[in-house]
């Protein structure tokens, strides 16, 4: 992102081809992350949420994009509930209440951009 993506670096995943579904595996009764992307413009995580697992309403000061690489989830934005499936994405804008529970297990790509 800006020369400082230590983790990155530091698992050696520069230049590599990525299947995101292979870098968190799932847990039961578990939500698993792994920062794969750490720097001052922002991160990247991806996550495993096993099914019913969630993370509660919070607030961000920064845009998040949801990307799910696999199964579904239930995203609320602002009270406004929406249904994600594998290959879909929405950005929860900064400052706006959301929350997010898994519908069937599932995994995202989490990238947090700050302005």
């Amino acid at each position: 992102m800006d020369g400082k993506d230590e983790n990155f670096e530091r698992e050696g995943l520069k230049g590599l081809v990525l299947d995101g579904r292979e870098l968190v595996s799932y847990q039961s009764g578990s939500v698993v992350s792994r920062e794969i992307v750490k720097g001052d413009a922002g991160t990247v995580t991806v996550f495993a949420f096993d099914e019913g697992e969630g993370l509660s309403e919070h607030t961000a000061p920064f845009d998040a994009l949801v990307h799910v690489i696999d199964g579904e989830v239930e995203v609320a934005i602002s009270g406004d509930r929406l249904r994600l499936n594998e290959g879909e994405m929405v950005i929860m804008p900064a400052g706006e209440p959301h929350s997010l529970k898994a519908v069937r297990r599932f995994k995202m790509v989490l990238t947090l951009v700050r302005r």
